[in-house]
């Protein structure tokens, strides 16, 4: 083998070996994607099915509920528009109180309960996750819509 051709042997090989590497890459990340899904739009069916993804809005005043092992606990989370249940397993944050903004990510239930596997609370009383911002600002555009349209002119 000439030498010309040893070195486009090493060449297409190295190529090779990068192009396994980055799909192997592309592949863990694409699997630790979590999506952002609004509870409006989880109603809808637009959450992923069968994967797990994150949900956010406000814990909707007087929902949360501990069982009685002490460690689970039920809330809703809402957009202001659309009230979705979610079961939580373990410790929460110090800042989660009713009223206040959440994020929680995990997987749909069969029965249409959110079961989330972490939950995060809002860190000041300024900051609330911008896709959770959106979706309650959005939700409240669209009340506001049909409201306005309900009324007579």
């Amino acid at each position: 083998m000439k030498l010309r051709h040893k070195k486009l042997a090493l060449i297409g090989g190295a190529v090779a070996v990068l192009g396994v590497i980055a799909a192997l890459v592309l592949n863990a990340l694409n699997s630790n994607i979590a999506l952002y899904v609004s509870p409006t739009d989880v109603l809808a069916g637009k959450a992923p099915q069968g994967k797990a993804f994150r949900i956010g809005g406000l814990v909707k005043e007087g929902s949360l509920a501990r069982e009685v092992d002490g460690v689970t606990v039920r809330f809703v989370v809402t957009d202001t528009e659309t009230d979705l249940p979610v079961s939580y397993k373990g410790i929460l944050p110090d800042l989660f109180k009713e009223g206040k903004g959440v994020v929680a990510q995990g997987r749909m239930e069969d029965s249409g309960r959110f079961v989330a596997s972490e939950v995060l609370a809002k860190h000041d009383e300024n900051y609330m996750p911008p896709e959770a911002a959106k979706a309650v600002g959005d939700a409240h555009n669209r009340a506001a819509e049909k409201k306005a349209a309900q009324s007579p002119q």
